[in-house]
């Protein structure tokens, strides 16, 4: 029985991995969606495009991913691109920043679930802000959030708790064109 040669197998790889033009592809078709992602954790429309551009950079430089796992590799690259940029560090601070711009953008997501205001989670402290980005709206577990922002899982679950009080608090309820939808995750609910 032959076995395929160097060259078939190396083929067979090579087409299980993302490729350069792969993350071209997904930065072209989910700029917007990425851009706001950017942007909803800097907080600032120039920081948002660079880490947005560093993003692409580190998807087409870096490491092999599996090409069904690209889209969330590009915004992982985003977000680490945000941490390095930002720094995002624990501290049990109230203030809120004033005179954020919020750009003329629609929801993140849709479907059913809960509203948040884009201005409102813009107000969100720092830490506060990535916690509640990268564990609801983008669904990443305790540990992952953790790992990333280089602090416990406790200090996660607290921020989280105190970016949704202060976004259920806030006066914005009722669904309008400036929202962002928290999706339930269907896996989470089996």
């Amino acid at each position: 029985m032959a076995k395929g040669g160097p060259i078939q197998v190396h083929e067979h790889e090579a087409s299980l991995y993302a490729s350069r033009e792969d993350f071209h592809t997904i930065f072209n078709e989910d700029l917007k969606e990425l851009y706001q992602l950017s942007f909803l954790i800097t907080r600032d429309p120039a920081k948002a495009e660079r880490c947005l551009v560093s993003g692409l950079e580190d998807c087409a430089t870096g490491n092999p991913v599996f090409r069904e796992w690209a889209r969330s590799w590009a915004k992982r690259a985003i977000i680490q691109n945000a941490i390095r940029e930002l720094k995002p560090r624990v501290i049990q601070s109230t203030s809120s920043l004033p005179g954020t711009i919020v750009p003329d953008t629609d929801k993140l997501s849709s479907g059913p679930g809960q509203y948040f205001e884009m201005h409102d989670v813009l107000l969100l402290e720092v830490f506060e802000r990535f916690v509640f980005v990268m564990s609801v709206l983008e669904h990443y577990s305790e540990h992952d959030c953790a790992l990333l922002l280089g602090c416990s899982a406790r200090d996660i679950r607290e921020a989280r708790t105190r970016a949704l009080k202060k976004l259920a608090d806030s006066p914005h309820v009722e669904p309008s064109d400036n929202q962002l939808v928290v999706q339930e995750n269907a896996q989470e609910k089996k």
